[in-house]
């Protein structure tokens, strides 16, 4: 076998397929291996067949059709097959090869695996990948890390690769990220970011479904005309086809034949559970979470339906009005996802001295990936104006945004709650927004209650230092 080939993948379910696809697209030769042999064979017989692929039944064979440095990526389920994947490859590679994880890896495995492979004289890169398997054939958003020294080497091809955005579609959506996990955490924040866009459009809809009663021909003309403004997203844009389509068994519309369970691949859990670990409010993500959570639980529902009353009032009132004011809360709510998640970003960032561009981060998600929207573009100018930016709350285009989205946001809350429809994620990302905007907030009565029971002490606003009172002796006797 020749050692021609530019690339090795390894991995061909339907996102490894289409990378392979896209690689060679782009004039690269590519070595494909995968698991079950007669899955290559599949491939190369068929999608693959008369393009630049060689087709590999062993994981030596793959290393050995390779150009040096070897460039091979693994597109295989997270976890012990990753590691498993590694020990066999280590002894058969050279120095200075490089090893790439696509998967959907937790950060500190790839912390630990590029430490291991650095040590034994290669080079690794945990590369997030997003866009779905659209976007794996023809552009991802890519955000890779690990080794710095592999990036020059992966730069061309990955840049080729990837989803291009800008005035002449000639900026990729793939930069160099950070050492280490920096990579796979980028992706897991933009996972986490998905969740809390998903629930919030669910919950505008469920608004306009329940308390409005919009026929799904009605909500396909909201989301149209919602996608030619501001919330122009391809989340937004394939909510509105969704309601189109009939299903062929029923001729009735097939969303509504849809059961209302979510499921989740856990990297929302995740980042809710490391931005607890950082100390950093990503609430909104966190009720993204628990409200997949809760969709889970349907028997649970369905019984507790037949014995918890509510309100089951609709809506009274302009409807056009309020359905503008759905809109507006949605826009601020997402602002207020996206300023947590880079908030987080900006914490792992110090955590882990990661020499993160928070720029562009924003622009690697400009396109190709599952949350693009031209939104990002005014994300990438706030970072770029001020780079030490807190909160994107700050930046002038978002605080003038929420200001004027605020009183329709609160009037789609209250009105939720008086119909007794839930919102979680509209309701936490206004209790966020309120909790940031106020210079004073409650904790120094739960700090007092914790120095009173537990001797925890607590700050002065009048004094430097930290003190503790006597609660129970100083009390006034009733």
């Amino acid at each position: 076998m020749s050692n021609d080939c530019d690339f090795g993948l390894i991995g061909l379910a339907v996102m490894g397929e289409n990378l392979a696809l896209n690689v060679e697209s782009r004039g690269y030769r590519v070595a494909v291996y995968n698991r079950t042999t007669a899955k290559v064979d599949a491939f190369i017989q068929g999608r693959a067949q008369g393009k630049r692929f060689v087709g590999c039944h062993s994981l030596e064979e793959l290393v050995a059709a390779l150009k040096t440095p070897r460039k091979i990526m693994m597109m295989v389920k997270a976890g012990p097959a990753v590691d498993g994947i590694i020990e066999t490859l280590l002894p058969l590679c050279s120095p200075g090869d490089i090893l790439i994880d696509g998967g959907n890896t937790y950060y500190l495995d790839t912390e630990r695996r590029t430490k291991m492979v650095e040590e034994r004289g290669l080079l690794f890169s945990g590369t997030g990948v997003s866009g779905g398997e659209e976007g794996a054939l023809l552009g991802p958003s890519l955000m890779p890390g690990g080794s710095p020294d592999a990036w020059p080497h992966l730069k061309p091809m990955f840049q080729a690769i990837a989803a291009k955005v800008g005035p002449n579609d000639d900026i990729p959506c793939c930069e160099w990220v950070g050492p280490r996990g920096a990579g796979h955490y980028v992706k897991m924040v933009h996972n986490g970011i998905e969740y809390g866009d998903m629930q919030l459009i669910c919950e505008a809809y469920f608004l306009m479904k329940e308390a409005l009663g919009l026929s799904n021909d009605q909500l396909y003309d909201v989301f149209d005309e919602w996608n030619q403004g501001e919330l122009d997203s391809y989340l937004i844009e394939i909510t509105r086809d969704i309601f189109s389509v009939k299903d062929e068994q029923t001729g009735d519309f097939l969303v509504d034949k849809v059961m209302d369970r979510a499921g989740a691949k856990g990297t929302g859990k995740w980042m809710s559970q490391l931005a607890l670990d950082l100390g950093v409010p990503s609430t909104l993500v966190t009720e993204a979470v628990y409200a997949r959570s809760l969709s889970a639980i349907k028997e649970a529902r369905v019984r507790a339906s037949k014995h918890l009353s509510g309100p089951q009032a609709k809506f009274e009132g302009d409807a056009k009005a309020f359905v503008e004011q759905i809109r507006q809360a949605l826009y601020a709510s997402k602002i207020c996802s996206y300023a947590q998640g880079f908030v987080q970003l900006q914490a792992a960032a110090s955590e882990h001295d990661w020499p993160l561009n928070l720029g562009d981060c924003a622009l690697l998600w400009r396109g190709g990936c599952i949350i693009r929207a031209v939104f990002l573009d005014r994300i990438k100018e706030a970072f770029d104006t001020n780079p030490q930016l807190e909160n994107l709350l700050l930046a002038p285009y978002f605080t003038d945004a929420v200001e004027k989205a605020q009183e329709g946001w609160r009037h789609v809350v209250s009105t939720a709650a008086l119909l007794g429809i839930p919102t979680p994620a509209f309701s936490s990302a206004l209790a966020y927004y309120d909790g940031v905007r106020r210079e004073r907030l409650p904790a120094n009565l739960l700090q007092a209650q914790r120095d009173y029971f537990g001797a925890h002490t607590f700050e002065r606003i009048d004094q430097e230092g930290w003190f503790h009172a006597e609660w129970l002796k100083l009390r006034k006797e009733p």
